[in-house]
């Protein structure tokens, strides 16, 4: 049975539930949707393995009903650019004030950081490498895209590392740092049992009509940036495909009325569903994403897309000064060359959207060399399993 431990100081309350003295306790941090999935398939296959294991930390529903006891939501640090960091500066502190309590009077045996860099490497990491606590690390850092600098930093703070992508192990050999390959998670997630027609039906969409997907992201500054731009293409698109109709799946991150509000204002009809994003995406001939892991999990479906991505002009330009990526979707980085459009920043226009978006959608030779080029980027993902690998590895180190 939980029993329920609080602590408190100047004005920090910590509750979370702990069975047991000498239970073997793990701290989890995950800081946005992604993160959040897969650290609730990570803490599942662990318990597998050792059932006495009791997992706390940040996260959101996914890994709450795993059986994460949360000592904040992963949406209250689920940021991007230095203008949206300082609106939150507040809670932020909170939040690092609760983990470092934590750690001290918890005394977790060890600190799992899933992706999400900048706080989990500069904040979790730090405070847990004080109190010599063991860190593993699941999802690596897109440190070979940008900030290439922070593998030192990793090699400094981090015990273990489990990677998902097969290039990583070669990227972090080459630094000094030996890194284990598990495959990729999404490759046990990815699937639907829907055929498109079923699909169409079952959201109650028409079965013959071009259908379009709308991935808006899973943060509220991405959905008022980026989404009023995907319902303008849209418009466009509608002009020229006439019967066009369009589903969103909904990330349990946002708010419905937000999203709503956006779509209303467009005078388009938008069909909104809650999650189901794979059933989702075998509706769609094609899909307008949002940059990160949605774009692959779009390419695993093998729908042909648009990725999009704009942040702040404040965080652009400090993103300019240590950002040189090539590419930035995982597809087309995977794939190593451009298999679909990339548009960032003033790119990011609904005009721009809806013209590449047209030359998939009335080329069907194109869109058939797109989704072929999708099915070679699977193959490249290794075998299911992979957070059943990862899960070892942790359970190894307590």
């Amino acid at each position: 049975m939980w029993s329920i431990m609080s602590v408190e100081k100047s004005n920090i309350k910590i509750n979370v539930g702990i069975a047991g003295r000498h239970a073997p306790k793990v701290m989890i941090v995950a800081g946005e949707a992604s993160g959040d999935l897969h650290g609730s398939f990570l803490v599942r296959e662990m318990l597998a393995i050792n059932p006495s294991l009791h997992f706390y930390g940040i996260g959101g529903n996914k890994m709450k009903e795993a059986g994460v006891r949360l000592l904040a939501p992963a949406a209250d640090i689920a940021v991007v650019g230095v203008t949206e960091v300082l609106s939150k500066a507040g809670t932020f502190i909170q939040i690092m004030a609760k983990i470092r309590k934590s750690m001290d009077q918890l005394k977790p045996n060890l600190v799992i950081l899933i992706d999400f860099p900048d706080f989990n490497l500069n904040i979790v990491a730090r405070a847990a490498r004080k109190r010599n606590i063991k860190i593993f690390y699941y999802i690596s850092p897109q440190v070979w895209a940008w900030r290439k600098g922070r593998v030192e930093q990793i090699k400094r703070l981090v015990d273990r590392m489990a990677v998902i992508l097969p290039f990583e192990v070669d990227f972090y050999a080459a630094h000094g740092f030996a890194v284990n390959y598990v495959g990729h998670p999404l490759r046990d997630t990815v699937k639907t049992s829907f055929t498109k027609s079923q699909a169409r039906l079952h959201f109650g969409l028409s079965e013959k009509q071009t259908t379009i997907g709308l991935l808006p992201g899973s943060r509220t500054a991405e959905i008022t940036r980026l989404l009023p731009e995907m319902m303008k293409a849209a418009q466009i698109i509608s002009k020229k495909i006439p019967d066009a109709q369009y589903i969103l799946p909904l990330a349990d991150t946002l708010e419905e009325k937000i999203v709503a509000g956006i779509i209303a204002y467009s005078g388009l009809g938008v069909k909104i569903v809650s999650g189901r994003t794979y059933d989702v995406l075998s509706c769609c001939d094609l899909a307008i994403v949002t940059s990160g892991t949605a774009t692959l999990e779009t390419g695993l479906m093998g729908v042909p897309m648009i990725i999009i991505y704009k942040l702040s002009p404040f965080s652009a330009a400090i993103g300019r000064l240590i950002i040189k990526p090539q590419l930035i979707g995982l597809v087309n980085i995977i794939a190593g060359k451009t298999v679909v459009p990339e548009l960032l920043q003033r790119d990011a226009n609904g005009p721009r959207i809806a013209s590449e978006a047209l030359s998939i959608l009335l080329n069907n030779e194109k869109k058939q060399e797109i989704i072929t080029e999708l099915q070679n980027i699977r193959t490249k993902l290794g075998e299911p399993g992979a957070a059943g690998r990862a899960a070892q590895i942790a359970c190894d180190m307590i």
